[in-house]
């Protein structure tokens, strides 16, 4: 087992790169930059990115001679010959040749697009601008960029004991998750969180600590770098990313209406089984359902992503039965700020009425709050897609404290899609 403290002691970055892969990403960015690459290949798409916790000033913590460092090393990356023989060859969701030959043959050929960095008002704006396939694979890493610079930011001050202390403290506090979730019988969850990780050593750690503990119970990684690293299955599907293009990309409000339906039509000639996942927040659940084309009841199951999790889940509930489906055989998927007692709570409410799994994000691996402080503290931080073809995307969620756009145009998404009064959920992570 690896001496985390010791190899953050002894660090140094060019040994040690944030990022090392193009493959340290989210199963689901692969997933969607193939959907993208077949549907809108040009489309042009800015992504920028968005501190949602402003207490945090992030170009005051970290050196930007060091974040362009980071970036420009991830911007050197290809991927190598045992990463593209894993991704043409392996086996996921029970499919194999997931990735179709010429999507491959463009990612074995990529290099991540230019950026643009500059500091304004403590924080860093950073943002990716061209060819939407090429842009949207920014996104994870250069979170895990943020992110991690902030963690060393804070530990370059900490002795070698305090290090060693501190971790060993993390460590138990995440054992001590895992002793609670164990031995629950159809326990399902994955790893969800490498987009806000502590760091990427930390989370390949508890990745490690959740196969020991968990068992069969552990269903796997979104992340594909420790998925082909550890033999594990990588996990994921879609996300708010192409509802949000696809409907700036609409040239009227009738088009708009339909959007969400269209990202998911292209997704269904492409997917089938446990890849038919409806994420049906983006613009307010309940009306996504309510006018839901028949053929999206036969789906596999729904994510739910924002708002309060029960009720989204009951909603999904009563939306099957209503459509004559038997939730018994639907898979519902909790994936919003999850912690281990929230993850007890809605298994226990839901496990003999659907199927249910749990995505489990940045308080597995990036639960440092006390340890020093709130110096380690996790935070919101997010890179959305803010434009497409010099439209500005919308999102409106089932918590209004996730929503972003322009304020008119968050208006007019709100009339189009009959979206009411909302409880406002205060966002930590």
């Amino acid at each position: 087992m690896m001496d985390i403290a010791t190899r953050v002691w002894n660090h140094k970055w060019k040994i040690d790169p944030i990022v090392r892969s193009l493959i340290d990403t989210d199963f689901y960015k692969l997933l969607m930059c193939q959907s993208v690459f077949r549907n809108h290949p040009t489309t042009q798409v800015t992504f920028s990115l968005i501190n949602r916790t402003k207490s945090i000033r992030l170009a005051e913590l970290i050196d930007e001679g060091e974040l362009r460092e980071q970036l420009d090393h991830i911007r050197s990356l290809s991927l190598t010959r045992g990463e593209s023989t894993w991704l043409r060859g392996n086996t996921f969701y029970g499919k194999r040749q997931m990735f179709r030959p010429d999507f491959m043959e463009w990612f074995e050929g990529l290099r991540l697009p230019p950026y643009h960095l500059e500091k304004r008002d403590g924080q860093y704006e950073l943002t990716f601008e061209g060819d939407w396939p090429e842009v949207m694979l920014w996104e994870i890493p250069a979170l895990a960029v943020l992110m991690e610079l902030r963690s060393r930011a804070v530990l370059n001050d900490m002795g070698r004991f305090e290090l060693q202390v501190l971790y060993a403290r993390a460590m138990t506090r995440t054992w001590e998750k895992v002793e609670r979730l164990r031995g629950t019988q159809g326990l399902r969850i994955a790893d969800f969180g490498t987009r806000r990780r502590h760091s990427f050593l930390w989370q390949d750690w508890c990745v490690q600590a959740m196969i020991e503990g968990m068992g069969s119970s552990f269903a796997g990684t979104s992340n594909c770098l420790i998925a082909k690293n550890r033999d594990l299955e990588a996990i994921g599907t879609n996300a708010h990313e192409l509802p949000m293009v696809y409907a700036a990309l609409a040239d009227s409000d009738a088009e708009l209406a339909e959007a969400p339906y269209k990202v998911l039509a292209d997704w269904h000639d492409e997917h089938e089984g446990n890849l038919r996942i409806i994420l049906p927040d983006t613009y307010g659940t309940e009306g996504f359902l309510e006018r839901a084309p028949d053929w999206l009841a036969g789906w596999t199951g729904i994510r739910i992503d924002s708002g309060d999790p029960a009720t989204g889940a009951e909603t999904a509930i009563r939306w099957w039965q209503a459509r004559g489906e038997d939730p018994r055989e639907k898979l519902v998927i909790f994936s919003d700020g999850l912690d281990a007692e929230k993850i007890l709570e809605l298994h226990a409410r839901f496990s003999d009425r659907v199927k249910v799994s749990f995505g489990w994000g940045t308080m597995l691996t990036n639960d440092f709050k006390g340890l020093a402080g709130d110096a380690l503290a996790p935070f919101s931080l997010v890179c959305k897609a803010v434009a497409a073809e010099g439209r500005p995307t919308v999102k409106l969620s089932d918590n209004p404290e996730k929503a972003m756009g322009p304020a008119d145009e968050i208006a007019r998404y709100k009339r189009v899609f009959d979206v009411g009064p909302q409880s406002p959920i205060p966002v930590t992570v």
